[in-house]
């Protein structure tokens, strides 16, 4: 069902890369290898419903559509979630009370509060077979364990309240903001130093402790992903233009030119 949840609990490394509406782009994308692709409500031009078409178009394809909303609304959530969404991202968690609130919103009842809006295809099931009342439940219980449901750390109110938030159930990562992380730090954009190091370490520590799997909204661009998948963070995203065009300089070799 949902492949990123699935790898996540084996202990695997999940990598992303960042989404746009550009349905050809995000067809092709979702078949290269990714495990999930993310879209942005919060940091872009986008609403939700503009991603509609380039989420339909990764159907039946290896990566997840994941969706950043851009706060912590039920409304928007539901709305990513309608649209197909495998997983959602909210930034600026920095309680257990925002925490919950969030997964309840992901979760239908008796979990969550999330308003049903009928059966889905779009998450490789025959929808069909769960259209009866004997089975609806059935499909509701499995959309609750599938859904992947991922807060932002990213203030140092979310730091000294990160056990409380991290006991909150239904909570499979907790993803770090690098750049809000730095800056509430006191060391911005030092992504290198030691400060920012120990403070990675602390979240993961946290993350360890409450079976939660730690992760990167992005790799800053001078490091090395595996420094970060060595501290426990198995799940990020990585930019794909410069391999798009090493593997496309890399076919045209093969052409006499």
């Amino acid at each position: 069902m949902n492949k990123v949840k699935e790898n996540l609990k084996a202990g695997k490394t999940v990598v992303g890369c960042a989404g746009s509406p550009w349905v050809e782009n995000m067809s092709i994308l979702a078949d290269s290898d990714y495990d999930f692709i993310l879209y942005d409500t919060q940091h872009s031009p986008f609403m939700v419903k503009e991603f509609i078409p380039a989420i339909a178009s990764m159907a039946g394809k290896k990566a997840a559509p994941i969706v950043r909303v851009s706060a912590n609304q039920p409304d928007l959530i539901c709305f990513a979630l309608d649209a197909g969404a495998r997983g959602i991202v909210v930034p600026m968690v920095n309680t257990k009370e925002e925490a919950e609130a969030m997964v309840r919103a992901c979760k239908y009842a008796p979990l969550g509060d999330r308003s049903n809006a009928g059966l889905r295809g779009d998450w490789g099931i025959n929808v069909q077979e769960y259209s009866t009342k004997e089975k609806y439940r059935e499909y509701l219980d499995m959309y609750n364990d599938e859904v992947l449901i991922a807060p932002m750390i990213e203030t140092q109110q979310a730091i000294d309240n990160i056990d409380e938030i991290l006991s909150v159930d239904g909570i499979d990562v907790l993803l770090i903001g690098p750049s809000d992380l730095s800056i509430e730090l006191g060391v911005s954009l030092d992504f290198e130093g030691s400060e920012y190091e120990k403070g990675l370490d602390i979240i993961a520590e946290a993350c360890k402790r409450h079976g939660v799997v730690p992760g990167m909204y992005f790799i800053p661009p001078t490091m090395d992903p595996n420094f970060f998948v060595d501290k426990g963070y198995k799940f990020f995203t990585m930019p794909w233009g410069n391999w798009a065009t090493q593997g496309i300089s890399e076919g045209l070799k093969s052409i006499k030119r």
